[in-house]
């Protein structure tokens, strides 16, 4: 049966964890708070004055949404962090808006997915800080959400994610929030190899909860209430008269970001929901398989939480087009060639706020823009997850295999990769296109991971699922308010 969070089920652990986050000063944001950051208590806002954004303080739970102000330390809430690319840039007529990961705590939105999995055990006496550890298996930036989630919930973190992956996620996981790291085989496809970790795990250990963002619906609802509503103020913010939400571009991953465009359809019942992938594994376009170096989205199977049904597009990129933007965007030889063509400082001071997914998320809402023959009054929005922080040993990397970056390497790069995206390698998606995507799911989850067939039929057949999965948070703010009662810590400030 599908698990859902809405009660409490076990006092005794809820005991435990009311009074770990009294001893330890933790009082939970509620989903409402995290979408809208003006309603959190001002004596929290001004402590967090005096805290930075990452460092590991339960009050930067507070800090988990997209209005935190673009400052290392000390900044409290806005309007959502996103910034617009023109025309002349892209190449194509259609307004493309990207929101931005990187001014979360950890550089990267995933915090707050970790938070829609992990908050509503805790608070419903499903976890017990005080006993199980919290495995967080991630190809990236959930893992690392996860373990900052945990710190600042009073529990221990465990991170699984394959041992190819950059070494700055690895340096961070361990000298800064203090998690036991697990590197399993291979690169950013090797998916099953993180799931067989946790069933050892599961088999080895009872003081472990496996938070799995694949299958996790926490994962999903957080993205459906908390990044869909800030896409819609960003089209409030930026729409004109005859502006239409006609796009919304997510690279597919565990499935919990693109849950953002359910709630957008709910708003503009046209839009297309487009689902980004590597080219390289194109698991959705082609049933296909293989490694890629798009760090951040894992491959070769379909998540439990993906709603296939509201994927209109599906299109794969060429990890190599990302590489090469990523040196293009970095590189002061590729800026200074940027400018050469006229776009200016301001411009050029974005681009570093995508890191690789997110360059791949850019492409994607290019090759929307042309296979659907977009006008200026449209506009597609897509999220740079996390920026080139977390990729500078990539770099390096690049440069030790190909050499000095070059103004005749910029021109290429940025001729080809952006202005020369072109539509194919995409594939639109009519009903029984969705339904063979969400059969896809049994091979994993039924054969593989011991979820129920009836359960695979119900995500598919039952209308009113979904809606009920993503609502969820409803419940969730009333138990975390009667959670903070009992901790009784926002009596005192």
């Amino acid at each position: 049966m599908i698990h859902f969070s809405d009660r409490v089920v076990n006092e005794k652990a809820l005991g435990h964890a009311v009074k770990r986050c009294r001893e330890q000063k933790i009082i939970f944001p509620t989903f409402e708070q995290q979408r809208h950051p003006e309603l959190i208590p001002d004596k929290i806002k001004d402590k967090l004055k005096e805290i930075g954004l990452w460092d590991i303080n339960p009050l930067n739970l507070f800090r988990i949404t997209w209005k935190n102000e673009p400052k290392e330390k000390g900044g409290l809430f806005g309007k959502p962090n996103y910034f617009e690319l023109p025309s002349e840039f892209t190449g194509v007529k259609a307004r493309i808006i990207l929101m931005v990961g990187k001014y979360f705590p950890t550089g990267a939105h995933k915090v707050g997915a970790a938070y829609g999995c992990l908050a509503p055990r805790i608070i419903t006496g499903e976890f017990d800080p005080t006993y199980h550890k919290a495995v967080w298996p991630s190809t990236g930036n959930y893992c690392r959400g996860g373990a900052f989630d945990s710190r600042l919930m009073g529990t221990e973190p465990i991170a699984i994610l394959p041992r190819e992956m950059s070494q700055e996620r690895f340096d961070w996981l361990r000298n800064v929030v203090k998690s036991t790291v697990i590197a399993t085989p291979g690169s950013e496809s090797n998916v099953k190899e993180i799931y067989d970790k946790c069933w050892e795990l599961k088999r080895t250990r009872d003081d472990v909860v496996i938070f799995n963002q694949f299958d996790e619906f926490g994962n999903a609802a957080w993205h459906y209430n908390i990044t869909g509503q800030a896409i819609e103020e960003i089209f409030e913010l930026t729409k004109d008269k005859k502006t239409q939400l006609a796009a919304y571009v997510s690279a597919t991953g565990s499935a919990g970001t693109i849950a953002a465009g359910d709630y957008l359809r709910t708003l503009a019942p046209h839009i297309k929901v487009v689902a980004s992938e590597a080219l390289q594994c194109p698991t959705l376009l082609r049933n296909g398989f293989g490694a890629h170096r798009i760090e951040g989205i894992g491959d070769k199977h379909v998540p439990w939480i993906h709603n296939s049904k509201n994927t209109d597009t599906v299109s794969a990129i060429d990890d190599e087009d990302t590489m090469r933007l990523l040196r293009l965007f970095n590189d002061p030889e590729g800026q200074k060639y940027l400018r050469s063509l006229g776009f200016d400082d301001e411009l050029i001071a974005t681009l570093p706020l995508m890191g690789i997914s997110s360059i791949a998320n850019l492409l994607s809402a290019i090759k929307t823009a042309k296979y659907y023959e977009m006008t200026g009054d449209d506009m597609i929005v897509t999220v740079a997850t996390d920026s080139i922080d977390m990729y500078q040993s990539r770099l390096i990397e690049l440069e030790q295999e190909r050499g000095i970056y070059t103004a005749y390497d910029a021109a290429a790069d940025y001729s080809s990769c952006i202005l020369g995206q072109r539509t194919d390698n995409m594939r639109e998606l009519g009903y029984q296109d969705k339904k063979a995507i969400h059969n896809l799911k049994y091979f994993t989850w039924v054969e593989q991971q011991a979820k129920e067939v009836e359960d695979l039929n119900t995500l598919w057949y039952d209308r009113e699922i979904w809606s009920k999965l993503f609502n969820q948070v409803k419940v969730w703010d009333e138990l975390i308010m009667e959670f903070n009662d009992r901790v009784g810590l926002l009596k005192e400030l």
